[in-house]
């Protein structure tokens, strides 16, 4: 059966933020709205979720502006943490989701907990996906990680970044053996993967993040919201993968400090755990989704 499927943009700050709606309402299954990572990586790689659909809701996702089919400013003052989160109100104001689920994947996952300390009425439940609530501790576990890799990758890195130097190509293939270990360990990866890091837009990612994913010197390097998670009280399922740059460390600091919540670790993914283990996920959540709906 082929879903119904809704495009369109919605006007935020002069910009337009382009949006995806897969799926149609049915009695008591509340909609889930998807939030990507990055920061700048489009919404592309959270495909498999649309099968979410498949169990009779609708399924939202939304390229963040800066990035994908939205409006791209160039404009580094704009890539911050309070901006994502109005326009995520914004979005789903304009959408009409009084009643909603939010999944947020990475970067995604760290802006829900964001807007989920604001308190907003209709929050049904959050997924934290592959999330950090602190980036120093996200560091330490991703340079800890980053130890077991081979001496000559090290190597690389450690000099590349020592001379200012992470845009030359050595730097980016010793990133990616990371990446194959920690950040998706199918080969190849799935195209809608490759068209997300494709369309990765280096600005927002660069000046939030930094040149990788352990070289941590944008915006967000001091961001840590670990104090405040016993502020969240919707119902809440932290998932992660044994092999993940977000390591069980970094999920059980989410889990243990959010009240209630759950936590499903995926013994055979990493970062990308809803291409790695796809069918396990879907069940997964669409089974905490149908347990937290009225």
């Amino acid at each position: 059966m082929t879903m119904p499927v809704v495009e369109g943009r919605i006007p935020f700050r002069g910009f337009q933020v382009w949006y995806r709606c897969v799926g149609a309402d049915h009695p008591g299954k509340l909609p889930v709205l998807c939030l990507h990572g990055g920061p700048g990586a489009p919404h592309d790689y959270l495909e498999p979720l649309e099968a979410l659909a498949d169990n009779g809701r609708r399924v939202f996702f939304y390229d963040q502006i800066g990035c994908g089919r939205s409006d791209q400013p160039s404009d580094p003052s704009l890539w911050k943490v309070p901006l994502f989160v109005e326009e995520l109100g914004a979005v789903r104001k304009a959408l009409g989701l009084e009643r909603v689920h939010i999944l947020g994947q990475s970067w995604g996952g760290m802006l829900a907990m964001e807007y989920a300390l604001t308190q907003p009425a209709g929050l049904a439940s959050l997924i934290i996906a592959n999330s950090p609530a602190s980036m120093v501790q996200w560091v330490e576990e991703a340079n800890r990680l980053r130890g077991e890799l081979p001496a000559d990758i090290q190597a690389t890195l450690l000099k590349h970044e020592r001379e200012g130097t992470t845009d030359d190509q050595d730097y980016q293939e010793a990133v990616a053996v990371f990446y194959r270990r920690h950040l998706c360990r199918l080969d190849p990866w799935p195209e809608c993967l490759m068209r997300s890091f494709t369309r990765l837009r280096a600005e927002v990612y660069q000046t939030m993040n930094g040149p990788s994913e352990f070289h941590v010197i944008g915006n967000l390097k001091d961001w840590n919201v670990v104090p405040r998670l016993g502020e969240i009280h919707v119902p809440t399922l932290v998932l992660s993968g044994r092999y993940d740059e977000a390591t069980p460390l970094v999920a059980e600091t989410v889990h243990r400090g959010i009240p209630g919540s759950e936590w499903v670790l995926f013994e055979q993914s990493s970062h990308s755990t809803h291409l790695e283990e796809t069918e396990r996920y879907l069940e997964v959540v669409e089974r905490f989704l149908c347990k937290v709906e009225p």
